[in-house]
């Protein structure tokens, strides 16, 4: 989600603090509901990085910090054989042992975010934020200038408008399950690309929520205006943007796209239309990237969202290589439920949006008619 600098992936050799409740703790891994799980058989990231890392790598680990302050939601959020096994010193020495550790190391990786029982059936939270305890362990790393790779653990989009600020780089993993150390491991050092997308918007804040990208228009659309623009849709202290929109996703390398080739601008009936765009791999590594498809109906009967995913596509490119993407676009795509609820497509014009994430597309329009 986050490389700045190129933090990522983590030099082999180099000296590795780790830190975080969550990186040597395998009944965390495989998240909630995961009954039939082993708990205690699962990687945790410690032993796959030290193993992946291999003898050359010095990785140390400290805990740096309990979930939360708070001991009884620590315990609730620890059910069903997943305990965090709670250090019971001062939170300040914990932490101080941390950034003792982080002060004579390269680089800091830290295992964060939210225990497998504080996501998914009757785990609702009216914060979303990383747990102070957590965010008061990163902001006193932040302070000894070292490079600080996040490693979130999360159920749900989270608020992390801080650590995206200070961080300098944010891997995602969410729970990764029973082989998490190691898929976690061959990212961190680079021996797998990563190449996810993810499938929910993170908002800046939790005003923000419910928050979505394929949310209908409003009376007073922002539209192409700055932010702030008075008697429109948007907030005084935030812009309407997520922080991380969905389909987003970052890779060790680069990728750009041409503009999408219509193969025609105008339809009647029944036809197939399709939609092409050349990807090139700019970067010097080989990657994989998800390339998406969105469609806009401009009018309807009734009101549409401003984009609706249609289609992607996954493809592998080494440095220098290109491949063009086409999409096949046909009217079962335009359909949609009207308040009659009959379900049907609607002549008009269409928005044929084709990019790496919802909020980075390039678009045409095409119109269709009956």
């Amino acid at each position: 989600m986050k490389n700045s600098k190129n933090v990522l992936p983590l030099k082999k050799g180099a000296k590795i603090a780790l830190v975080g409740p969550l990186a040597d703790n395998a009944e965390n891994m495989p998240g909630t509901w995961s009954v039939a799980a082993l708990f205690e058989k699962a990687i945790p990231v410690l032993q796959g990085m030290k193993e992946v890392g291999g003898v050359e790598t010095q990785i140390t680990y400290v805990r740096g910090s309990n979930l939360d302050y708070d001991a009884a939601f620590e315990e609730r959020a620890g059910m069903f054989g997943k305990s965090l096994k709670r250090d019971s010193r001062p939170s300040s020495v914990i932490i101080d042992e941390a950034v003792k550790l982080a002060e004579q190391s390269d680089v800091i990786v830290a295992a964060v975010g939210e225990s497998a029982e504080m996501s998914g059936e009757s785990s609702s939270r009216t914060s979303i934020d990383i747990p102070q305890a957590q965010k008061d362990l990163l902001m006193a790393l932040k302070k000894t200038g070292k490079p600080i790779v996040l490693v979130l653990f999360t159920g749900r989009p989270l608020t992390l408008t801080w650590e995206n600020e200070n961080m300098d780089a944010i891997l995602n993993v969410w729970y990764p399950g029973s082989e998490a150390g190691y898929a976690i491991a061959d990212v961190l050092f680079g021996d797998v690309n990563p190449s996810g997308k993810i499938t929910a918007t993170f908002p800046q804040n939790v005003g923000q929520v419910p928050i979505f990208y394929n949310h209908k228009n409003t009376g007073r659309p922002l539209g192409k205006a700055k932010w702030f623009s008075k008697f429109k849709s948007n907030y005084l202290d935030v812009s309407n943007d997520p922080l991380f929109p969905f389909g987003f996703g970052l890779s060790y390398t680069t990728f750009s796209y041409g503009a999408p080739i219509l193969s025609s601008a105008s339809l009647r009936g029944e036809g197939k239309l399709t939609v092409s765009v050349t990807v090139t791999n700019t970067g010097k590594m080989g990657g994989k990237e998800i390339v998406q498809l969105y469609i806009r109906d401009v009018v309807g009967s009734t009101t549409r969202p401003v984009m609706e995913l249609k289609g992607f596509e996954k493809i592998e490119l080494k440095p220098g290589e290109n491949k063009t993407v086409t999409f096949e676009i046909s009217t079962e795509q335009l359909k949609f439920y009207n308040y009659d609820l009959v379900y049907g497509w609607e002549a008009g014009d269409f928005d044929i949006m084709v990019g790496s994430s919802s909020s980075s597309v390039q678009s045409t329009r095409v119109n269709w008619l009956k």
